[in-house]
């Protein structure tokens, strides 16, 4: 479709603009909406941006822990040494290839969830209004927009109520704009008309019925989109910490290295070649080369077994932060119930009056639009009112739409003198709200077909209905008219028609849920729009409030807004440290902002849902902003770090589960990967001490880094949280990843274990020869400048198999005492990582062409039972250390 240059659609009336564009009031045909799709294509912006895959491959060849490696190699061949040099620069390649492989299918992963979650607009079609994806979207379409609605297209309105956008998108202005259908005369940029909505901006309050007229790249955003560069993100606090462990690993390896070196030219008597060799293999075995790709693998499996659950992840640092989260600030409808609302109750002595009054305030039609209107069109259907016929015969003239401080609508409608109303009149208002809000409006009621004053007696009579379906656990509604001879819509002196009670059921499986967060020490907190005692009913029924003490609401647990408006920031901090299990009822958007920040300023790591418009605040300012996929509007989404694509609670549960899991699985695999660093340090460190020969050679070392650790070590970083990782109190945000006892563990105990077994298992080959430590003393020169005979050099390969086999069983141990409480969990990729490495390392030893290159003999049968016992042995350690700090200290390791 394209529109005349000589006549901007801003400047057509809306009869002309739906002309131009050969649409209709009912909208395009199915057919016609199809066509136009294939000439047009989708409604979808090109794709954004990336830096260049090549560019990006580069990057992992030049970080910090890379440039280490390529330095360490670039020594090796000074040193005279260039297989070893090669050896090195290998694990730099494959290790860089892993990594960007890791990271390519990650962000496939991210790009592919947004599209479990197309936004989906409310359209014209065929003469129905349906729900339509927004990519279909073609000029000629007719589509209704409310607060909180993103437009999803170049739009012009054809009808308003109390409309205005934000713009701030495209204009850089945060104050919402008001939008007309009035025709503008003089040409204006899309922005700037006031009858125009581009795509990418955002309905901030009223509703509006729009014509698509530009989509895709052909609208003002998209114009604007192709030439902004994206923008670099910062870094998240994982990438912080895990940074931080890289610098604090090679300034331990350079340093160690640094002292092999002059221990061996100042000490043992080594050339200074020799010496540098030694401290290059020093420095190899500190770096831990599976680090980065470990901890991306850990985080894509996360998300996509979140993606699994239903949750979508927009940020991949909100996955770590979850697993701090203490409170959850969450919503009542449609996350703690099931969002099936239905018409349960009335209170009125006049209820298909109630109801058609109640029909005519309402935007939805009884399949698409707000849960709360359609369950009201669904009970006056069921009470055997049409309201489509209604509708048509009683014309709606004007809207005040709902916002959240009248918290009512309000529309004018043709009245026609209908007989229903006890008096004869032209116009009608119809006004639907809040039961105490609307009451304070109305100034007589309807009982028995006449209408009469409100006195004090009879309000309070209203109150007390209002509170008995309240306390059932109801969504109470008033409904209220007020006859006109003028088209004037006033909130004033209204007559109050009746009430009516919404139920919407808790879903299933958030009462174990919301248990699930008290085990694991997480504060649920409510916070609804919704009255006092309906919410507090509701919280009673799922477990978040205790039961009743007494009869009334609990005024220690349950907080309304007008309450909170009278708390100083300092009693409101008090109350949320020292009381949990909470109740926030008729809470306005800017009191959510202050309970999340009050939260906050406690220390606490907030989770937030929301769903609306004015949550953005609260969801940008908490900690984790958690949007809901099927009720939430676009603003909301767009403000939070994770979707529920189905709007549970009990969704958000299993989210901080596996939040919580990796934080685990990456501090599992740095005590993995550290303990088996130590055994590979120990050979270079004993041959310092003891003046014997070194037990491995640097080859060996890589082909324990990269052949034998690299796929134990990505099991670990794939396993599934812990049974009782909901059991624990949540971390503290600020704990790192390599803290003080993490170090001891690794350095202090596994891989002191690891690297004594080793030195064992190599002094043991030469024992069962029959040469002593002394003897074994006097032959080390000899092997050390290669002039040993042919038989002690065997032995020598023979001892370095075994010292090289003693750390590779020992790590199959190690990895199964590192999952802890995973220990019997399945887990296909770590039982491939074992396994795989104790066959390499068969095939290393017993084939001769990879034997000779890495300087390894056969192992002798007798000495396979020493190898053996090295599997079990760290599981052995780690049960009598727990059993001993359980006795003593009564404490638990990062194993537990």
């Amino acid at each position: 479709m394209q529109l005349s240059a000589a006549a901007p659609i801003s400047s057509l009336t809306c009869e002309q603009a739906l002309a131009t564009l050969q649409s209709s009031p009912q909208g395009l045909r199915s057919e016609e909406a199809h066509n136009r799709l294939q000439r047009v294509g989708p409604n979808r912006l090109p794709p954004q941006r990336r830096r260049p895959l090549i560019l990006r491959l580069t990057d992992q060849f030049t970080h910090f822990m890379a440039l280490l490696l390529w330095a360490a190699g670039g020594m090796a061949f000074l040193a005279r040494t260039p297989e070893l040099g090669w050896a090195i620069w290998s694990v730099v390649l494959i290790n860089a290839l892993f990594s960007f492989w890791q990271d390519f299918q990650a962000e496939r992963t991210l790009a592919a969830l947004t599209n479990v979650l197309p936004r989906q607009v409310r359209g014209w079609r065929d003469g129905r209004l349906q729900v339509l994806s927004a990519e279909e979207l073609v000029p000629g379409d007719l589509i209704e927009l409310e607060a909180g609605d993103q437009v999803p297209a170049d739009c012009r309105v054809i009808e308003a109520a109390a409309l205005y956008l934000n713009a701030a998108v495209l204009t850089g202005e945060s104050l919402p704009v008001v939008r007309t259908a009035q025709p503008q005369p003089q040409r204006l940029r899309t922005s700037e008309a006031t009858n125009l909505m581009p795509a990418g901006t955002t309905v901030a309050a009223g509703r509006a019925q729009a014509l698509v007229y530009a989509t895709g790249g052909d609208t003002e955003f998209g114009q604007v989109a192709h030439l902004s560069a994206g923008t670099e993100r910062a870094p998240s606090t994982l990438e912080v910490q895990v940074g931080r462990i890289v610098r604090t690993v090679t300034a331990i390896a350079v340093s160690m290295g640094a002292f092999a070196f002059l221990a061996g030219v100042l000490l043992v008597g080594v050339g200074p070649v020799e010496s540098l060799v030694f401290a290059i293999g020093i420095i190899v075995a500190n770096v831990p080369e599976g680090l980065l790709p470990t901890v991306t693998l850990a985080l894509a499996l996360a998300v996509q077994r979140m993606a699994r659950e239903r949750a979508l992840v927009r940020r991949l640092s909100a996955v770590e932060t979850l697993g701090c989260v203490s409170v959850i600030c969450t919503d009542k409808t449609g996350t703690l119930t099931a969002n099936a609302m239905a018409l349960q109750t009335t209170w009125s002595s006049d209820e298909p009056l109630l109801l058609l009054a109640a029909g005519l305030c309402c935007n939805a039609s009884k399949q698409v639009g707000d849960p709360t209107e359609t369950a009201l069109l669904q009970g006056a259907q069921r009470a055997g009112l049409d309201l489509e016929q209604e509708r048509q015969r009683l014309p709606r003239q004007r809207e005040l739409p709902f916002d959240s401080e009248r918290r009512m609508m309000s529309v004018l409608v043709q009245w026609h003198n209908d007989p229903r109303w006890p008096q004869a009149s032209a116009w009608m208002v119809c006004s639907k709200g809040a039961p105490m809000e609307l009451l304070q409006r109305c100034s007589h009621w309807l009982r028995a077909g006449v209408i009469t004053p409100l006195g004090p007696a009879e309000r309070q009579l209203v109150s007390s209905a209002n509170d008995v379906m309240a306390r059932q656990g109801h969504r109470v509604l008033a409904i209220a008219c007020r006859p006109c001879d003028q088209p004037q819509l006033e909130e004033q002196d209204l007559v109050l028609v009746g009430l009516v009670g919404l139920y919407d059921p808790p879903r299933p499986g958030v009462s174990q849920a919301i248990a699930a967060c008290h085990r694991a020490g997480i504060k649920v907190t409510m916070v609804t729009g919704d009255y006092g005692l309906t919410a507090e009913a509701i919280a009673r029924q799922i477990g978040l409030l205790d039961a009743p003490a007494h009869a009334g609401p609990d005024p220690v647990r349950v907080v309304n807004g007008s309450d909170l408006n009278r708390l100083s920031d300092a009693q409101l901090r008090q109350l949320l440290k020292f009381r949990s299990r909470l109740v926030f009822a008729r809470m306005a958007p800017e009191q959510k902002l202050r309970l999340v920040q009050a939260y906050r300023a406690l220390g606490e790591v907030v989770a937030v849902t929301g769903d609306g418009v004015n949550d953005a605040p609260a969801l940008r300012a908490a900690d984790v902003g958690i949007a809901m996929g099927r009720s939430g509007t676009d603003v909301a989404r767009e403000a939070a770090d994770i979707v529920l694509v189905d709007d549970n609670f009990a969704t958000i549960v299993s989210a901080v589960r596996h939040g919580r899991g990796v934080y685990d699985n990456i501090r599992r695999f740095i005590l993995y990967i550290l303990a088996s660093n130590v055994a590979e340090v120990a050979p270079f460190l004993t041959m310092l001490a003891l003046r014997i020969p070194a037990a491995l050679t640097v080859l060996q070392i890589l082909a324990v880094d990269l052949g034998t650790d690299l796929l134990p070590a990505l099991g670990l970083g794939a396993d599934p949280p812990r049974t009782d990782v909901m059991n624990q109190p949540p971390r503290h945000r600020d704990q790192p990843l390599l803290d003080r006892p993490l170090l001891r563990q690794a350095y202090l105990f596994l891989g002191l274990l690891e690297g004594v077994l080793a030195m064992l298992g190599y002094g043991l080959t030469w024992w069962s020869h029959g040469i002593s430590l002394p003897q074994l003393r006097n032959i080390a020169p000899a092997l050390l400048h290669h002039q040993a005979s042919a038989e002690l050099v065997a032995l020598q390969h023979q001892a370095s198999a075994v010292a090289l086999g003693s750390i590779v069983f020992v790590q199959a141990g190690t990895a199964l005492a590192c999952r802890g409480g995973n220990r019997l969990k399945p887990n296909a990729l770590l039982w491939l990582g074992i396994a795989t490495e104790l066959i390499a390392f068969v095939v290393l030893q017993g084939w001769p062409p990879l034997a000779r290159t890495f300087q390894m003999a056969p192992i002798p049968s007798q000495l396979w039972w020493w190898l053996l016992l090295c599997i079990p042995a760290p599981l052995l350690a780690v049960q009598l250390r727990t059993t001993w700090r359980a006795h003593h200290h009564g404490s638990s390791s990062v194993m537990a």
